[in-house]
């Protein structure tokens, strides 16, 4: 099931999912968590709560869903050093509780199994997630299967371009591949909390809620989920007939 809740700008977003996410930030539990620039938002609503309120995370453990191939971890815009600069580094939460892909070694569907299997021992209480213009969630492109675990993916061209912003805008410093949760990974999170704000991302949005269950958008079989919730901005929301 998928509620749809419609925020009217970005930082209405960020406050509506922190009231959701919340939720789940509490010992024992497992938090599924997301890069890019949706969800800085959430991950500063959740430093100053930690800041001013106290809310702990020293045994809440995490299972990020995607990193680039080829980057070292001290690349700025590795994942893993995304991570820390947004959100580990300013709560208390252990490193050995973290989590994100590794994308270096020779191996690295077998790291991606194990990958697996580590969150099959610690089952998601609550799985973070954006969209991608193209409709992807984490980095599974159109065309996916709905069943996938984690794996070694070519990112789509639109992708690249998505993420060029973060290199300088030159494309040629863009990853070309990431390890990436599959979307069978994904399901298996007791709850999902989507966030997708701007116009960009209304078409993805349109197909994700009112269109086919189709791997030509990743994010459809959201619609199979048992506890989904879906916050939008207007912008994002723009093309939906039922809001």
């Amino acid at each position: 099931m998928i509620k749809v809740i419609v925020a009217k700008d970005y930082e209405d977003a960020s406050d509506k999912a922190f009231e959701v996410f919340k939720e789940f930030i509490k010992p024992g539990k497992v938090l599924g968590l997301a890069t890019g620039s949706t969800p800085l938002g959430l991950y500063a609503r959740m430093v100053k709560d930690h800041k001013e309120n106290g809310t702990s995370y020293k045994d809440i453990k995490s299972f990020n869903l995607d990193e680039y191939v080829g980057l070292p971890i001290t690349h700025p815009e590795s994942y893993y050093a995304f991570m820390h600069r947004n959100l580990f580094d300013q709560i208390d939460i252990p490193e050995e509780s973290t989590h994100v892909p590794s994308g270096l070694g020779e191996d690295l569907e077998g790291q991606a199994k194990k990958y697996d299997e580590m969150i099959d021992a610690c089952p998601v209480d609550c799985q973070l997630l954006g969209i991608g213009s193209d409709g992807h969630i984490a980095f599974n492109e159109p065309g996916t299967s709905f069943t996938s675990g984690t794996h070694v993916t070519d990112l789509a061209e639109s992708t690249i371009k998505d993420n060029c912003r973060f290199f300088d805008n030159d494309i040629s410093k863009v990853p070309t591949q990431a390890v990436t949760q599959g979307i069978g990974t994904i399901m298996k999170a007791k709850n999902i909390l989507l966030i997708a704000t701007g116009a960009n991302k209304a078409n993805a949005v349109k197909a994700m809620l009112e269109g086919p269950i189709d791997e030509a958008c990743p994010a459809s079989i959201l619609q199979k989920h048992a506890s989904v919730v879906v916050i939008v901005d207007e912008p994002a929301a723009a093309l939906l007939q039922n809001k």
